[in-house]
């Protein structure tokens, strides 16, 4: 099983290298290149999982085609001819040569001013969200009549997985290295100002609503997911990726049952695998077994045939 774990584009400098990504600065744009590199406790594995690059760079392409309507994007083109022609101009040499490397797993993206903050919207409870409601229940002074999480009233009987009366806007902070940080929302006001944190979540409420129904129809649900967003031309637009298996926790629709945790559509299959390990979630990983990588990346391509009814583009 072949995948990219890596690229080098020489003549460009590499302007991030992040857990999946590789991002490339041209001047007036960024080029972004999702990998197959895959990571699990925060520790980026050594392989890789075949596919996943693309299959978040098309899911992406096809939430902000759904999306424009709502909120401009960072997309310019994500054909690899055009791509090719901006990568000769920024002195790539032989520029041609990596057409096939960067065929359907790359974003070319107008330059934003990047907002520091990450845009999480919740719509089960799940996660960090369920250990955060167990705690705050445990710790309610003895009111057993509700439990306010991110200033959403809820009843205490709730269950893991379960669905929250309307979804929430739950910022956290984007750190550089280590983990992000949960914060209110006032916290968030703090650090880039009300009316921009205000618009951030108009924005991402709007954009999950829309898109979780109508992954509903399709199958899949939306429990969570996080937005990044820039300010260009003193406008906010929509960056980076969205709505993929990786930003987003899908559920299958007809597997879903509240009270436990739900398999996702993402890395599960590794995740579940490493847990039987006598492995400390420290660099470096271990390497996966064939049989785990497969799994995960037919479920990786399972999620996008769910939402776009297309298998994915070979090539």
């Amino acid at each position: 099983m072949t995948f990219v774990r890596s690229t080098e584009l020489p003549g460009v400098a590499k302007h991030v290298t992040g857990k999946v990504r590789d991002v490339y600065d041209l001047g007036d744009s960024l080029l972004l290149v999702a990998s197959d590199r895959l990571s699990a406790f925060d520790v980026v594995l050594p392989g890789g999982i075949p596919d996943k690059g693309k299959v978040l760079t098309q899911i992406s392409l096809f939430w902000f085609d759904k999306t424009r309507d709502i909120v401009e994007n960072h997309l310019i083109t994500a054909n690899a001819d055009e791509i090719v022609v901006r990568l000769a101009d920024a002195g790539v040499p032989d520029a041609a040569s990596h057409r096939e490397t960067i065929r359907g797993r790359s974003i070319l993206g107008r330059k934003a001013e990047q907002i520091p903050i990450e845009c999480i919207v919740r719509g089960y409870l799940a996660g960090s969200a369920w250990k955060e409601y167990k705690e705050l229940l445990a710790g309610n002074n003895g009111d057993r009549s509700c439990v306010s999480l991110h200033g959403i009233r809820l009843p205490v009987d709730m269950v893991e997985s379960a669905q929250l009366p309307e979804p929430v806007f739950t910022p956290s902070t984007k750190a550089s290295s280590g983990h992000d940080e949960n914060i209110s929302v006032d916290q968030a006001r703090n650090i880039v100002g009300k009316e921009i944190v205000d618009e951030l979540q108009r924005l991402s409420l709007e954009i999950y609503t829309k898109a979780s129904e109508y992954a509903r129809t399709r199958g899949i649900i939306i429990a969570d997911t996080k937005f990044e967003f820039g300010i260009l031309d003193e406008k906010i637009i929509l960056i980076d990726e969205i709505l993929t298996p990786d930003s987003s926790r899908f559920w299958a629709v007809d597997d879903y049952q509240p009270g436990r945790s739900q398999d996702s559509f993402d890395k599960q299959f590794v995740r579940d695998y490493l847990l039987t390990l006598d492995w400390d979630k420290t660099y470096p990983g271990p390497e996966l077994p064939e049989e785990i990588v497969r799994k995960t990346s037919e479920r990786y391509k399972e999620a996008y045939l769910r939402l776009t009814g297309h298998k994915l583009p070979e090539g």
